[in-house]
């Protein structure tokens, strides 16, 4: 037997002007698009913004639905969104802004596993690595500089196929 141990470099920033300002505009487009959240059932609304190599930014936020495996988080609708429109163009960056509407979230939430998987795929497919930024009202920005980073051991097209 071997042990290994899995693990990455997380960027923790104080506050959001220790980024840059191509970093800043993204979040802020994330947090505009959070304010559209349709979320009357968790009452959590999270916002998404992906810059796209040709500079374009598209936007998603969550959209729940009373039949709770209905509705789609803001990272998937957002990911989705920019694979239909811009088909065949390389994702920079994601960013994410989470808020609940009963509390003041003072840490980041990070994408759920669905998620995750559905921007590593993108990143798969491009082989370059994406950028996440997340950030919650109030408190530090976390930043990984690859989905590969939080999805270790990512499942992918390989396991389907001999090629």
């Amino acid at each position: 037997m071997k042990k290994r141990q899995i693990g990455f470099e997380l960027l923790v920033f104080e506050d959001t002007s220790e980024l840059s300002q191509n970093e800043q505009k993204l979040l802020h487009m994330a947090e505009q698009a959070r304010e559209n959240a349709y979320a009357p059932y968790s009452r959590f609304n999270v916002g998404a913004a992906v810059l796209l190599e040709n500079g374009e930014v598209v936007i998603g936020n969550n959209q729940e639905n009373a039949s709770y495996p209905s509705g789609l988080c803001a990272e998937r609708v957002a990911v989705f969104q920019a694979g239909a429109r811009y088909p065949g163009v390389a994702f920079k960056a994601v960013a994410i802004s989470a808020a609940s509407q009963d509390h003041v979230l003072q840490m980041p939430a990070a994408p759920c596993g669905n998620c995750r998987q559905s921007i590593m795929e993108y990143e798969q497919k491009q082989k370059s690595p994406i950028t996440l930024l997340m950030k919650a009202e109030k408190g530090p920005v976390y930043k990984c500089t690859s989905m590969a980073d939080i999805l270790p051991l990512a499942f992918n097209s390989s396991f389907l196929s001999d090629s």
